[in-house]
């Protein structure tokens, strides 16, 4: 994307092209325009469209350029915090219903799929959160015990079988979320943005915002060659946001995540590691993921990123750290390796803000953006469209919280990950 794989490595390389887009030219007037063209921003215009409204996108650069299309491709339930501390941080009653909704999510991605015959590799066999010693087991059996009292179908894998599944490693045990599963993130957002314009909505690329006018009635959204007039704006820039409304990034401290893809395995090695598919993370503080490809690529990722010094130091620390994993993974050659952003609040859970009049946004999703952006963007759609009431929203209205020494601890998060994996190689 925009020539530069650091940015979207194999998935720009792996997923069918985007639908044909251009700049905003001259104006316009619609009934909403939202601003972002990741999965937040899609799922609202698709679901605004489908709803009879007339709807603009905007997306400064390409569709997927932000985190949508950079990910590690994990369709999981819920968020980064247990279900239990979400109901208590939220409480009544909007803790309940957004354990509820995220935890249908990955469903929801799922339906999307296949109603509008998305090709976005799709393995359904589910996720592994997989336990590092014994506080990590701990950790994955109360995560266990509190999706299990809701009804979800989760389990827990003693070592033994957590080795199997796996086809290597020295976890504790894993959690087995048969809810959840993998995609190809970025070949899902051009996905959903064809099922968007085939719907109805009017799409603009390469046109950023830079003005934001409120007429009294309506707004007037400003890029460098032309302007979208509507009743309604919804903000989906989430970590990646700039222009009027940027205090949507300030508020959230950047981690950065990178990962890396290897060449096709052999057979042997197909059949052996992750056998059944899922995708897989670890408990560790600065923690691993790892990922096959429809070709058989393994996708190893963790915290980083891969810019100076950074590039070589958490390349050495993923070949390492996968031969130790897969013993049979003698020999590792890296195709492609990429990196993003995750925004992170102070307390790991999105956000609802009113930003001004009629203009609302979805942010703050933590790692955890493909389920939560879909399910939001429906959210968003549903409140515009006047077919649910505030109150009737997953998290509350909240104002725009400024976190603390962002810029300081976002420069510890890089160079602190470099220093782990540089102690970890060394090991």
């Amino acid at each position: 994307m925009k020539n530069d794989l650091t940015s979207h490595g194999l998935w720009a390389l792996t997923a069918p092209p985007a639908p044909d887009t251009a700049p905003l030219l001259g104006d316009t007037v619609v009934d909403v325009i939202v601003i972002g063209g990741g999965y937040t921003g899609l799922s609202s215009a698709l679901h605004l469209a489908e709803g009879g409204a007339r709807v603009a996108l905007l997306e400064a650069s390409e569709i997927g350029f932000g985190g949508s299309g950079r990910n590690v491709g994990l369709v999981n339930a819920g968020m980064w915090v247990m279900p239990d501390t979400l109901t208590d941080t939220l409480g009544p009653p909007f803790g309940e219903r957004l354990v509820e909704q995220l935890g249908r999510g990955p469903q929801k991605v799922f339906e999307l799929i296949e109603k509008h015959g998305i090709d976005c590799e799709v393995e359904r066999a589910g996720t592994l959160h997989c336990a590092v010693g014994r506080r990590g087991l701990q950790e994955i059996e109360a995560r266990a015990e509190q999706w299990q009292k809701r009804g979800a179908p989760v389990v827990m894998l003693d070592a033994e079988e957590t080795r199997r599944r796996i086809g290597g490693g020295d976890y504790t045990g894993a959690l087995l979320d048969r809810r959840a599963g993998t995609i190809q993130p970025l070949a899902y957002v051009r996905g959903l943005a064809g099922a968007a314009l085939a719907a109805g909505v009017r799409i603009f690329t390469q046109s950023e915002v830079f003005t934001a006018q409120d007429t009294g009635s309506r707004w007037r959204i400003g890029t460098r060659s032309g302007s979208v007039d509507a009743e309604w704006v919804i903000v989906a820039t989430d970590a990646y946001g700039k222009g009027p409304w940027s205090e949507v990034r300030q508020e959230q401290v950047h981690l950065p995540y990178f990962n890396f893809a290897t060449r096709i395995l052999p057979d042997d090695l197909k059949t052996s590691i992750l056998p059944e598919r899922q995708g897989a993370w670890d408990t560790r503080e600065v923690l691993s993921s790892f990922r096959f490809d429809r070709t058989g690529r393994l996708v190893f990722g963790s915290v980083g990123a891969l810019d100076g010094i950074g590039a070589s130091v958490h390349q050495a620390w993923a070949i390492r750290s996968l031969r130790k994993l897969f013993p049979g993974l003698r020999h590792v050659e890296f195709e492609t390796g990429w990196f993003g952003m995750i925004g992170m609040t102070s307390d790991n859970l999105p956000r609802f803000h009113k930003l001004d009049r009629k203009v609302i946004t979805f942010s703050g999703y933590n790692g955890r953006g493909i389920a939560p952006g879909t399910v939001f963007g429906g959210v968003l759609a549903s409140y515009v469209l006047g077919q649910i009431a505030e109150h009737d929203l997953p998290l509350p209205v909240t104002a725009v919280e400024q976190q603390r020494f962002r810029v300081p601890r976002e420069a510890f998060y890089t160079a602190g990950s470099q220093l782990v994996h540089l102690m970890e190689s060394w090991l």
